[in-house]
């Protein structure tokens, strides 16, 4: 008889890697930026909203979105400002707090998703940063049954705090353990939200996260978040 390798015979197929595409997505009279990363089967597309300067190329966003499409989960992360407008923006430093603006680019984006073949009927979530948490949560409560999960990292709610009550997806605001003031914001825009939002703490954290995994800390929560939250 014929020796057969079964190890061979059991070996698992490899896992084939997520599909990554840059894209342009037009939002009024502007085009942005976008990278977008599905795996084989997605549960569902994030989508990111940088703010303070950030765009799709920050590295802290871009592992997260690699920790999240390891979790098979979608993920879109697109510059929410023009190349000339970051250019203004890195003299006057003034748009990246133009919550209004911001917000309007991501509805726009999330508009789009709905019109791509590839993205179009997947569960969307928001994960936002900075002042592009604000613009994240202005966005969902414009979107009420479109968007199914909201995460903010080091983000800034308060900003949007007119239209938390009307946020009716999940939330779930992370702040470092030494970002005292940002905490004290994050629990008061708490109170304005959901019964199904949650405020966690990550120890020994500042703001940008940079201290031995914090950062990874976040990504792992973001993704239970979105896996638990987004259901396809």
């Amino acid at each position: 008889m014929p020796f057969l390798n079964r190890s061979s015979e059991q070996q698992a197929p490899a896992k084939m890697p997520p599909q990554k595409s840059s894209v342009t997505i037009p939002v009024g009279k502007v085009v942005l930026k976008a990278e977008l990363t599905l795996p084989v089967h997605p549960k569902g597309v994030v989508l990111f909203a940088h703010g303070s300067g950030s765009g799709r190329l920050s590295p802290r966003n871009r592992y997260v979105a690699e920790v999240l499409n390891e979790q098979g989960l979608g993920t879109l992360l697109a510059d929410l400002l023009t190349s000339v407008e970051e250019e203004i923006d890195n003299e006057m430093r003034h748009l990246r707090f133009d919550i209004p603006l911001l917000a309007g680019r991501l509805q726009g984006i999330t508009d789009w998703t709905q019109e791509n073949a590839d993205i179009r009927g997947l569960g969307i979530g928001y994960f936002g940063a900075s002042t592009g948490a604000a613009a994240a949560l202005i966005a969902a409560a414009s979107h009420p049954t479109l968007v199914q999960a909201v995460v903010s990292r080091g983000g800034r709610p308060d900003l949007a705090a007119n239209f938390l009550p009307q946020v009716k997806a999940p939330v779930l605001l992370i702040v470092g353990e030494y970002d005292h003031d940002v905490i004290t914001l994050n629990k008061q825009a708490l109170a304005k939200l959901n019964d199904s939002s949650r405020l966690d703490i990550i120890p020994r954290a500042r703001h940008l996260f940079e201290e031995p995994g914090a950062l990874e800390d976040v990504a792992h929560l973001a993704a239970d978040w979105f896996g638990k939250h987004i259901t396809g």
